[in-house]
């Protein structure tokens, strides 16, 4: 095995003090930092929160007003139902949930970059390889629900967990009720 050794010539060296002349260039900056920075916030009570929010946003109209979404998806959807209800060994939508699927639908197709994925999910009765094939029923059949009032088939996706999230544990007709459903979250 051979070494071979590389020459080290002014060109080489060159190149490279042009180099870390551009980095180190790079690194300098007329932007000046607050000077608040590492320093606590003042402490102040609720009732002079809103003068002073009042009086800062007077103080800089330049400065545009940035609005927070909540994080909760109820709040998101209005308060509608995220959960579908199924009968025993069944994958029709009922009609006690026309109202919540129309809501998501008005919310969808109002928003047209909203993404959302339906969960289909069963009881524990019947066998894996059916239960999943029911809960992808199930997740379809809200997808096509919510596809028919207009919204994108790109908006919406469609899974199953058969019976593998219950929502209750339990061996009583209460609790496969509960996990006979849909669930409509955001993506």
């Amino acid at each position: 095995m051979q070494h071979q050794s590389i020459r080290f010539t002014p060109r080489f060296a060159l190149m490279g003090a042009i180099a870390a002349a551009a980095l180190l260039s790079a690194c300098g900056s007329s932007v000046k930092l607050d000077e608040n920075a590492g320093k606590p916030a003042p402490i102040s009570d609720a009732s002079t929160k809103s003068s002073q929010a009042d009086a800062n946003a007077n103080a800089s109209s330049n400065v545009n007003q940035v609005v927070l979404t909540p994080k909760n998806d109820d709040a998101l959807a209005g308060g509608l139902p995220r959960v579908i209800y199924f009968d025993f060994d069944s994958f029709v939508v009922k009609e006690e949930f026309s109202g919540a699927i129309d809501g998501h639908a008005k919310r969808l197709t109002a928003n047209k970059g909203k993404k959302v994925i339906v969960e289909g999910h069963t009881d524990e009765r019947g066998g894996r390889e059916y239960n999943l094939a029911l809960g992808q029923k199930r997740a379809e059949a809200v997808q096509k629900s919510l596809t028919l009032l207009g919204v994108s088939a790109d908006q919406v996706e469609a899974v199953s967990f058969g019976e593998e999230r219950p929502a209750v544990t339990g061996a009583s007709e209460e609790a496969w009720a509960k996990n006979r459903r849909a669930e409509i979250k955001d993506r």
